[in-house]
């Protein structure tokens, strides 16, 4: 299967369903009261961690998802079903971002941590609901919100616990199938890795995942190479095993091949030149020079490293590899991750607050083509709730205009009679009240 490690898909919650406008009628009762059921709520989307999972690959043909809309009310009090939310798995490891402002929103580490990408929208109240002994037969009900859309941008950082770096062709894909379970495209050539390849230590009391990382080169850093398109990856790993080429090569040029690697890994991120290392010097199955082990060992004891020689090819020193790793991990284990969200954090300005805040501004905007746009939340969300055909809320939301004091502003933005005004998604014919005439 193709890896791919980021894309950007779009979340759509379901709509409320519409509250009813619905008066009893049955035989000798032909007055009955208002019996209009209000709309189900709209459906959630999802977003739900699996670890059978390990690429983003599947988003490719699917980049859209949308919940289902709430059902409507009805009469003889029948409320609308909710609309079924819509779930769909990403890799554990995923970060979720707010494509728009680049924010921070979860990330899914655990197999079964969820995050509601999209809310679904309330359903509309039916006319029951506003009844009282002051309005006992309201001719009103509200429409359903919409649920919440927005762009999210998926990058996922694999969950392993170790990490296999190195430059290309130093053998991480072989030591990787020698180790493990996986089966990665092994040949003589450098890049012969393109992506990330997970595999499992397993024993009888233990499971290890290991992730051999596409070979870096010089200025990997700078996105040179194959870049840093797979450093993430190393990120969330316990223990690195930095494979080094030892055949027919003296101590001199493997030290070089180690700090070129180690000086990428540092500029990406300084943190990870701290990160538990365990140096591997590989194919010493085609080393003629046994003296440079000892002249790596003591150099590597020196920077406070193990060093450890093996043959991915005749399986030399495997075991105590392995044993190596699974003493760490015991050692070492991997803590439970969680969701962490980011709540949203909005500064307000100087000219909001002496105006009693957002909430109680009012914005016009005048539009290319002579119309005016009306900002405000409240304002917004009842012309998206509110149901104008119905008379009773035509003069409920002409009494919140005028408890803003939109005519007002509209006059002073320059509207004149026969101006259009939008709100929210409803537009009208701006016809100001004459008042004093």
């Amino acid at each position: 299967m193709k890896f791919v490690d980021e894309i950007t898909i779009y979340v759509r919650g379901g709509r409320g369903g519409n509250g009813c406008m619905s008066f009893r009628r049955e035989k000798y009762r032909p007055n009955g009261g208002p019996d209009g059921g209000n709309g189900g709520r709209g459906g959630n989307v999802v977003l739900k961690a699996a670890s059978n999972l390990q690429s983003l690959a599947d988003f490719e043909r699917r980049q859209r998802f949308a919940a289902e809309n709430g059902s409507h009310g009805e009469g003889n009090a029948k409320n609308g079903a909710s609309g079924k939310t819509t779930e769909f798995c990403v890799p554990c490891g995923t970060l979720v971002y707010d494509s728009g402002s680049g924010e921070g929103v979860a990330d899914l580490v655990e197999e079964g941590d969820s995050f509601v990408a999209a809310m679904g929208g309330r359903g509309g109240r039916g006319n029951r609901v506003f009844a009282s002994s002051a309005r006992m037969a309201p001719r009103f009900s509200e429409k359903g919100e919409l649920g919440e859309e927005r762009s999210l941008r998926l990058e996922l950082k694999l969950i392993a616990d170790i990490g296999l770096i190195g430059l290309p062709n130093a053998g991480k894909s072989s030591i990787l199938a020698a180790l493990s379970n996986a089966a990665p495209k092994i040949a003589d050539y450098p890049f012969t890795t393109l992506s990330p390849n997970l595999g499992v230590l397993k024993t009888y009391t233990d499971a290890v995942v290991l992730a051999d990382i596409p070979g870096l080169t010089e200025g990997a850093s700078g996105d040179k190479g194959l870049g840093i398109s797979f450093l993430r990856h190393i990120e969330r790993t316990r223990l690195l095993l930095h494979v080094l080429d030892i055949s027919a090569r003296d101590a001199d040029a493997v030290t070089r091949d180690f700090r070129t690697v180690r000086s990428e890994l540092e500029q990406y991120d300084p943190e990870l030149g701290t990160r538990p290392c365990v140096v591997v010097g590989n194919k010493i199955d085609a080393c003629e020079d046994p003296a440079v082990y000892a002249e790596l060992a003591a150099r590597f004891s020196a920077l406070g490293m193990d060093f450890m020689t093996a043959s991915a090819l005749s399986g030399e020193n495997i075991p105590s590899l392995a044993m190596r790793i699974i003493e760490f991990s015991r050692a070492h284990p991997r803590p439970k991750g969680c969701v962490r969200m980011f709540a949203d954090c909005r500064v307000i300005g100087i000219d909001e607050m002496k105006q009693g805040g957002a909430k109680d501004r009012v914005q016009i905007i005048s539009l290319p083509g002579g119309g005016f746009r009306v900002l405000h939340d409240r304002l917004e969300k009842a012309a998206e709730r509110y149901d104008l055909s119905q008379s009773e809320n035509v003069a409920r939301f002409s009494s919140l205009l005028r408890k803003y004091r939109v005519e007002e502003l509209l006059a002073e933005a320059g509207a004149v009679s026969g101006s259009s005004v939008s709100v929210g998604g409803t537009e009208f014919d701006f016809y100001p009240d004459k008042y004093g005439d």
